[in-house]
């Protein structure tokens, strides 16, 4: 009997336990989803008049589907080093993602030493330039090693700041309550073992590394400001991304301030500090609005701008993901009352040189054709090499274009206060010279002037398998996902 007794008094220990654990970790769970952000982070600066808006992109294509005699058009991060030579009082920078590593056999722009070289020669001449790059964890396999580029730019005096991830929301609950509770605790003997998952040829990591990177959550911005004017864009200064489809928007105004505003949110939490702000800057009226947005302040800008639509307008998106609700069911809704949507996306196929799964992008479009009778029209992109990696969308009423691009995919992750994102909402006359721009550059993909810019929806779709939109459908469910 006592035996008995004692076997009940070990289960019921256990199932307490067990019962304590799933509380705990339940807790742990909601608690790091909703808990609030660091002051400053989710931010809606002012709309602002101003004059001129500086439309810049970056392609990569072929006359046909093979990458042998592919051609690229780079334009972006030489502004980003004319910005640089220009500044004359101080420049801050905030880029997810620079490195030259990378495993393709292919001639990427060294895009991590060029910026490197820029910003070192500026300080070199002006000693006294206050100059803050703000950047991501990643970029040190999560304290695996010393970048070389950040340790040169650290050399030069340059002020490097590694955004601290820890405050941010959880996007991979699941995981990342595991992680909290019990991996976070581990300790190593400091030695790296284990390849780098940027690329073969970089420094190994420790396998705690591994288990920081599974959370899945990043400072994922690619912003510029100097005392002259500012950058937004989708492009990462990384080699093997030198290639990649990205579009950037180049402003000047009292916008500058509203992103170091936003900027230095980051460097306060992370390790204290202040930024410079432009001096003398005043509204110069003229026929664009330009507001700065992060995080979920984008979302709601881009629901409520696709809101404005009637039937006879037009929306047109470039994007690399796409899978938020949000966003989707809106343009759903514009499609079945009438408004024209056509969407050019990267097809999934491939990521540094790995093919990918198609994830997303191709469930999503299978989905959105079914409910609207395939009124939204989709074109991939022909990613013979690189990624087709924008991140814009023009919305164009009769009078006005409503237009959004910078870092955010249209996921959950980048849109729902989770990653760190930036983007540059801007409000054109749809008569206006940036709109013509706009709608030239998606008629030179779309009707494939003068190469095979894009593929027909059938291309992918033909070879989607349920297999696909089940895992798409589980990853949604449960927040497993790495877009």
């Amino acid at each position: 009997m006592a035996k008995k007794k004692r076997k009940i008094t070990k289960k019921r220990i256990a199932s307490y336990a067990l019962l304590l654990f799933a509380l705990l970790y339940a807790g742990v769970m909601l608690w790091h989803t909703y808990k609030p952000l660091p002051a400053g982070v989710s931010y809606e600066g002012e709309l602002h008049q101003i004059q001129d808006v500086e439309f810049i992109y970056d392609l990569s294509y072929s006359q046909n589907k093979s990458k042998e005699h592919y051609k690229s058009e780079l334009r972006i991060f030489n502004e980003v080093f004319q910005m640089i030579r220009d500044a004359k009082q101080f420049i801050v920078l905030d880029f997810f993602l620079m490195d030259d590593y990378y495993d393709e056999k292919e001639d990427f722009p060294q895009l991590a030493d060029q910026l490197t070289t820029a910003l070192v020669e500026k300080k070199k001449e002006n000693p006294d330039m206050p100059i803050v790059y703000i950047t991501d964890p990643l970029n040190t396999g999560y304290g695996s090693y010393e970048s070389r580029w950040f340790k040169e730019l650290e050399k030069a005096d340059v002020q490097v700041v590694y955004t601290d991830l820890e405050p941010l929301r959880d996007s991979m609950p699941i995981y990342s309550g595991l992680y909290r509770i019990l991996f976070q605790w581990i300790q190593t003997d400091g030695k790296a073992h284990f390849p780098n998952f940027l690329a073969s040829d970089a420094p190994d990591v420790k396998f705690t590394s591994y288990l920081k990177l599974l959370n899945v959550k990043s400072n994922h911005r690619k912003t510029l400001v100097t005392d002259q004017a500012a950058l937004v864009t989708s492009s990462n200064p990384h080699a093997a991304s030198g290639r990649h489809g990205n579009v950037a928007f180049k402003v000047k105004g009292l916008v500058q301030n509203d992103i170091l505003e936003a900027e230095e949110a980051i460097l306060q939490y992370s390790e204290g500090g202040k930024l410079p702000r432009v001096e003398n800057t005043e509204e110069e009226g003229g026929p664009y609005q330009v507001q700065y947005l992060t995080e979920s302040k984008v979302l709601n800008a881009l629901v409520d701008d696709i809101a404005k639509t009637k039937k006879g307008d037009r929306i047109r998106i470039g994007m690399f993901y796409l899978s938020e609700q949000q966003v989707i069911q809106p343009l759903e809704d514009a499609a079945n009352r009438g408004v024209k949507v056509e969407m050019i996306l990267d097809p999934n196929e491939n990521s540094f040189g790995s093919k990918k799964s198609g994830l997303p992008n191709r469930p999503v479009v299978q989905e959105i054709r079914e409910n609207t009778d395939d009124k939204i029209k989709v074109r991939w992109y022909n990613t013979v090499i690189g990624q087709y990696h924008t991140k814009l969308v023009a919305i164009q009423t009769a009078e006005k274009t409503y237009i959004s691009n910078g870092s955010s995919n249209l996921t959950e992750r980048t849109l729902r206060d989770y990653n760190l994102e930036a983007n540059l909402r801007i409000i054109a006359p749809t008569d206006s010279k940036l709109t013509g721009e706009i709608n030239t550059y998606f008629d030179r993909l779309w009707d494939n002037e003068d190469a095979l810019y894009t593929l027909d929806v059938e291309e992918y779709q033909n070879g989607l398998t349920f297999f696909q939109r089940g895992i798409y459908a589980l990853q949604r469910w449960v927040k497993l996902t790495t877009y």
